[in-house]
């Protein structure tokens, strides 16, 4: 299996990355025979098109909407470029899938690929200057040296100006690869030297083989989850294989029949925020207690036994302990914005039976609930509703209260 075989709906972008992984191993193959490594780093890239060019360079942006799989597409060009299978001596593309290389790219173990993404709010200065640092070395394996940003939206400015030193004068092979949802995510001066990649969302098939085909999802589940999530794959993923996050998206699918009074639009709003802090507290329970563990082993404490720790490590302990809870404030805000991604499909059904819409209605299976809000309402009023878990998603950016910010949509959606 190649390395882009997981790059659902994205030939394009492929074939512009395949094409960029075989100029970096003539790259590395020119300059093992001449005894050296590359002195100079990567240049600006050519122009599409044109002919002896190189298509290599040191910063990539990747941007497209929340499951178009520009992390993934990051990855596999990450694992293209330190790919060292012996067909690329025959005329092989880099990328194979198997080689030492391409596996522990994408398992996450090789020596030169960073891959970087966050469960907290945002990315600061001092993680930044620790990739900067990394980026620095010279590959240990005599390839490249790859850093992968997957969320260089969460960049703060400050972290945003460290990382520009960096990506405009890049240690030679040395390679940033940045993932945002869209170019307008990332500093000016950074994207002005990248070469942008665009991904768009792929298509419902496409998504429903790759979920048959990796994941071994039983073709009518693949199709009924890659169309309940248009095309987005982690999310598709996910309605496949897990039962609680099919349970939460039913619960919020009946929400629109439950706001026929205020005290039924309050009672909704709390239950969306506490089904979110639910996502919070399960993600806690998997993973803070084996955190703080493995750091008091680390700090000197013995296992398992809640001693004192060693005097002058209380600092590190606090630090862990607000980095968990600005993955918690985090993993609620995903969770709560993915339940507004699912209100808002609803209502893009709707809308579409209103509009006489020649398209296929993804949540099929509260088409009875769809049918009758479509015929008691009107495309205007749906359309206001669409505006106001817009609204809700906005604020929530903004840091409003969240369950001020969803009452205020549930509101909305009743008023129409």
């Amino acid at each position: 299996m190649a390395v882009w075989d997981d790059v659902v709906g994205q030939d394009r972008v492929t074939e512009q990355l395949a094409a960029a992984a075989r100029d970096a191993d003539a790259i590395v193959t020119a300059d093992d025979a001449a005894g050296k490594a590359a002195e100079a780093p990567l240049g600006e890239p050519a122009p599409p098109g044109q002919r002896g060019a190189s298509q290599m360079t040191h910063a990539w942006l990747f941007t497209g909407p929340p499951g178009s799989g520009r992390a993934t597409a990051a990855r596999a060009f990450a694992a293209a470029l330190q790919c060292v299978s012996p067909d690329r001596a025959l005329g092989g593309a880099p990328g194979c899938g198997f080689c030492d290389g391409c596996h522990t790219t994408l398992v996450g173990t090789h020596a030169d690929v960073e891959i970087v993404r966050t469960d907290l709010l945002s990315i600061g200065v001092k993680e930044t200057r620790d990739l900067v640092r990394r980026a620095s070395l010279s590959p240990a394996g005599g390839r490249w040296q790859v850093i992968v940003l997957e969320d260089a939206d969460r960049l703060t400015e400050g972290a945003g100006n460290v990382l520009l030193k960096a990506v405009e004068e890049p240690a030679p092979r040395t390679v940033w690869l940045l993932c945002a949802p869209s170019i307008e995510d990332v500093l000016p001066t950074i994207r002005s030297r990248c070469r942008h990649l665009s991904l768009t969302t792929p298509p419902v098939d496409a998504v429903a083989d790759v979920l048959v085909r990796r994941d071994g999802i039983e073709p009518e589940a693949a199709a009924r989850a890659a169309r309940a999530t248009q095309g987005h794959i982690g999310r598709a993923r996910r309605l496949a294989t897990d039962e609680r996050a099919r349970a939460r998206r039913a619960a919020v699918l009946k929400l629109p029949l439950r706001i026929d009074d205020i005290g039924g639009c309050l009672k909704a709003a709390q239950e969306l925020i506490d089904a979110a802090g639910e996502d919070a507290k399960q993600v806690a329970e998997e993973v803070d207690a084996k955190e703080t563990e493995e750091l008091r082993a680390a700090l000197g404490a013995a296992a398992g036994t809640g001693g004192r720790l060693p005097r002058g490590t209380a600092g590190a302990m606090k630090e862990l302990q607000d980095k968990q809870k600005r993955r918690a404030t985090r993993t609620q805000r995903d969770s709560l914005d993915l339940a507004l991604v699912d209100l808002t499909g609803f209502y893009r059904d709707v809308l579409a039976l209103q509009m006489g819409a020649s398209v296929p209605v993804a949540n099929d299976e509260v088409r009875d609930s769809i049918q009758r809000i479509a015929t008691t309402s009107t495309p205007e009023r749906t359309l206001r509703r669409i505006e106001a878990v817009i609204a809700c998603r906005e604020a929530l950016d903004r840091n409003v209260a969240p369950l001020l910010a969803v009452e205020a949509m549930t509101a909305a959606l009743r008023a129409g």
